[in-house]
């Protein structure tokens, strides 16, 4: 009896060996399938993280048609928000999303007066008015807000997603809806990305 169970235990531990090796080789490629993605991606849904550091997912083009479609002052700046981000290794998606959500691509408050991406806290060193930072133009208003999320949030605070600096840079304290806002930024990158202009 005891001779017969233990080989139903090798039998089921040569079985489990053989099933990892055929899943390790993938029909002889190291785990990955023809698109270069692992085969566990066919059954596993994988969340993005929204991590802002990174590079463009967004041609310059798309950004400016994004920007002319809301109407913003800032159209035809594609280009300078696009640089900022890679100057920053900052995904402009996030800038943008920020943006929009800030100001409504600079048509609407205190974003709008100064020429702010993301209505920055006014701080020692900068003009400020309505008690944001006000910027000369919308090109360096794009690079203090690109400045402010690499140094401060990445580098000094360690946070690189978007529900990681949401909650700090927009706080309920300040009366801030932060699921909301986290979500509204998510989507409009995930509406973005899938080549959809309009919200």
């Amino acid at each position: 009896m005891k001779r017969h169970s233990f080989s139903i235990i090798v039998l089921l531990l040569a079985a489990l060996i053989c099933l990892l090796v055929a899943l390790l080789m993938y029909g002889g490629k190291p785990f990955s399938s023809l698109s270069g993605q692992s085969p566990l991606n066919s059954f596993v849904q994988v969340q993005p993280s929204y991590s802002v550091d990174g590079p463009p997912t967004l041609s310059v083009s798309f950004i400016n048609q994004v920007l002319v479609a809301y109407h913003s002052p800032a159209a035809g700046l594609g280009q300078a928000l696009s640089d900022g981000g890679v100057r920053y290794h900052i995904d402009p998606a996030y800038a943008l999303a920020f943006f929009l959500h800030e100001s409504s691509f600079g048509t609407t408050g205190w974003g709008a007066v100064n020429r702010s991406l993301g209505n920055i806290r006014c701080s020692s060193g900068y003009r400020c008015q309505g008690g944001y930072r006000f910027y000369a133009s919308w090109q360096a208003g794009f690079l203090d807000w690109y400045h402010l999320i690499r140094d401060l949030y990445i580098k000094q605070w360690h946070l690189t997603t978007v529900a990681q600096i949401i909650p700090v840079y927009a706080p309920a304290s300040d009366h801030n809806d932060v699921s909301a806002y986290i979500q509204a930024v998510e989507h409009a990158v995930d509406t973005w990305r899938s080549g959809k202009v309009n919200i």
